[in-house]
């Protein structure tokens, strides 16, 4: 199977400096292997041929070099391979020349099969050499050599010997990766052998210090070898059940793309990169390591700008709700094969929920080349797809934020590239680069942003609730949710202040998921203690494209053992008839789960009765700015009272909004209007003070409310 990091390890140019290196190390390493095989007698070549537990060892270095142990946060390239155990205790145990060949023929054999390039083979194969003569000079200087016609077992005073030879083999080989590493990326020698040293010193006394072990057991029966190498067993069973819960922390479930955890760990590593404090080379990102013990990479184009997309999928909703989501999932499965296929190099897809997407470009060379893959990536994504026997067309909105241009770390490139694909959206441009013109959002309030971005996690909002009263009897008909936020400078703020920022942004949906489960939770108080009473929350327009909404509604409510009537969304007119293609099927969804719909603000909008009636709401809110003058005008009165007989005639309930006195009252009941609220029935109160409120109120006698 080919190596997936190997895409990219093309040959050093010819005459370069690493060139010249690894030639050098490739010829040193062939004259070492020649003169040891030369050394070999005819009685030593049967020995080799002859002995079944060479053969054992050969296909423990193989398997060894095929699978190394990878633990969490190292990779194929870094991580422990067990064939230096194997290899070290054949070169205490019969020489070198039984350790080279068969270390040569694993490198080859593994670098066939992984699709590694000749060069990186060579190299590998020369490294490893090397680093064995010169643990094998060790051993010859102090009397110790051995040959597969007379073996060697070290006792208890042999041991301080062996440790000289196996820190000989270790300084040879990480030295020869890191003078590679360091000529690759322009660096010094010091500073690339202190990458990564600790675990190096820490994997290669672990597997040095068994070889001993291995070649007592070899001595004693070929039997033994397998004992020996069950504890590796082990090991490897382990760090791959460590491994995959790393990958499921870290990667989507559904498609298998990083998610926005492991998107926010490359993408800090590639801003570091940009910066410089962890360039190799002028100005660029970081070329991928050479393993130690494993070979080398060739260098990447280097750029200190990064590139971050965001990335929405048109009419997604159409697709998902008409032929159901088993459907739906396959169809994002297609969209993240697509996107992986489409991106160059180096370039990461992350999925970070529902149909949004998000691109890294690590390095980018300007806004032009960022459209290019922008550009690809739509390509791409409107081949026409067949599922179900049905063929259709998808699109995709894409937003563009460069580093350093746009924003200087990953909360505000996030934050930018959304922007620019709302504007894609709404211009129906397709592609968008962030452009300060056209974010609403001032300097004070991006600053406001990340105060908001950290209230969250402080918990510094919270929910406020406001009465709904019948109008006929007094009854309480409902408690709406109003989101504050208690900021630690300016005080309570109230939804104006703060919300049309978040709504710009990917944290409005983290604001909606908090504010559902509050009033979750708040409700599921409420019915415990017999205060069964429906809690409305304000679903915004971003809300309405986002596809987790309902299945975290559904899931909050059977957690907390609610029905589907205890909450009640409340969604703006205005939503509705600028987002048709989007709400009216989300609006649909949270209609089939049993959520009370009700229309707010109505009024401010543009509905056709047609379009009145097809939607599935049970409630119609009429907008404060006609009832609050329903009093002294004559033209709102009239308002009031046709959408009150309209909703009466659609089999609807109205409430109407911003009631502050008890004339008001009076006369929305004389029209027939079933329920209001406002101050005159009570402000919106904390949730302690809400509590204590309905409990009083739900113990008087129902009454007409005044």
């Amino acid at each position: 199977m080919k190596d997936p990091n190997n895409t990219r390890n093309t040959a050093p140019r010819r005459g370069s400096p690493l060139w010249i290196y690894f030639v050098v190390v490739i010829l040193l390493g062939i004259a070492a292997s020649g003169t040891a095989f030369l050394g070999l007698s005819g009685a030593d070549l049967d020995a080799l041929a002859g002995t079944p537990v060479f053969w054992i060892l050969g296909c423990f270095i193989v398997f060894g070099e095929l699978r190394p142990i990878i633990t969490p946060g190292s990779t194929e390239n870094n991580g422990a391979t067990t064939s230096t155990t194997f290899a070290f205790a054949a070169l205490l145990y019969a020489g070198l020349p039984l350790a080279a060949a068969l270390q040569v023929i694993a490198v080859i054999t593994c670098g066939i099969l992984r699709g590694r390039t000749p060069h990186r083979i060579a190299f590998n194969a020369a490294q490893y050499s090397l680093s064995l003569a010169a643990a094998q000079l060790v051993l010859a200087l102090a009397g110790d050599l051995a040959t597969p016609t007379r073996l060697w077992v070290p006792d208890g005073g042999d041991l301080p010997v062996i440790a000289l030879a196996g820190t000989v083999y270790f300084i040879c080989n990480d030295t020869l990766v890191a003078s590679a590493v360091a000529l690759h990326e322009r660096v010094s020698l010091i500073k690339a052998l202190r990458w990564d040293l600790g675990y190096q010193v820490l994997v290669h006394l672990a597997l040095l210090g068994l070889a001993p072990l291995m070649v007592v057991a070899m001595d004693r029966s070929a039997v033994f070898v397998p004992l020996i190498v069950l504890p590796f067993i082990a090991v490897y069973l382990n760090a791959s059940v460590s491994v995959r819960r790393e990958h499921q922390a870290l990667h989507d479930g559904l498609t298998g793309l990083p998610n926005r955890k492991l998107l926010i760990v490359r993408t800090e590593e590639a801003l570091a990169e940009a910066r410089g404090t962890e360039r190799r080379s002028e100005g660029g990102r970081r070329a991928p390591r050479f393993r130690r013990g494993r070979g080398a990479r060739a260098g990447e184009p280097a750029n200190r700008r990064a590139g971050l997309f965001l990335l929405d999928l048109d009419r997604f909703k159409e697709v998902n709700d008409t032929l159901g989501h088993p459907t739906g999932d396959r169809l994002l499965q297609l969209v993240a094969h697509r996107l992986t296929h489409s991106v160059r190099p180096g370039d990461l897809v992350a999925r970070l929920g529902g149909d949004e997407f998000a691109v890294l470009l690590p390095t980018v060379r300007d806004e032009a080349a960022a459209r290019e893959v922008a550009a690809r990536l739509r390509a791409a994504l409107s081949e026409p797809v067949r599922l179900d026997g049905m063929s259709f067309d998808l699109e995709a909105s894409v937003g563009i934020a460069l580093f350093p241009d746009h924003a200087p770390d990953f909360e505000l490139l996030l934050q930018r590239s959304d922007v620019a694909m709302y504007n894609a959206k709404e211009a129906r441009t397709g592609v968008e680069v962030y452009s300060p013109g056209k974010d609403r959002n001032s300097p004070a309030r991006l600053s406001m942003l990340g105060d908001l971005r950290r209230a969250i996690d402080r918990s510094e909002l919270e929910l406020f609730y406001q009465p709904k009263i019948s109008l006929h009897d007094g009854q309480v008909v409902g408690m709406e949710a109003l989101l504050r936020w208690r900021h630690p400078d300016q005080g309570l703020l109230e939804p104006e202040a703060f919300l049309s920022i978040a709504e710009q942004t990917y944290l409005m949906r983290s604001i909606t998921h908090y504010v559902v489960a509050a009033a979750l939770a708040q409700t599921a108080a409420w019915w415990r203690e017999d205060l069964a009473v429906q809690v409305a929350v304000n679903a915004s327009g971003r809300d309405l494209l986002d596809t987790g909404l309902t299945e975290t509604i559904e899931e909050g409510l059977l957690a907390r053992g609610l029905p589907a009537a205890a909450l009640q969304l409340e969604i703006t007119e205005r939503i509705l008839m600028n987002e048709p293609a989007y709400a009216s099927d989300t609006v649909a969804k949270l209609a089939e789960l049993g959520i009370p719909l009700s229309l707010d603000d109505f009024g401010t909008g543009y509905s056709s009765l047609v379009r009145l009636k097809r939607l599935p709401v049970e409630e119609i809110k009429i907008d404060a700015s006609f009832v609050g003058r329903l009093a002294e005008s004559t033209d709102d009165a009239v308002i009031v009272r046709s959408i009150v007989d309209l909703v009466r005639t659609l089999g609807l309930r109205s409430v109407a909004e911003g009631v502050e006195d008890p004339q008001t009252a009076r006369l929305l009941r004389e029209m027939g209007c079933d329920a209001a609220q406002g101050w005159h029935f009570g402000r919106p109160m904390d949730a302690a003070t809400a509590t204590d409120w309905l409990r009083r109120r739900m113990e008087r006698a129902p009454e007409p409310a005044a």
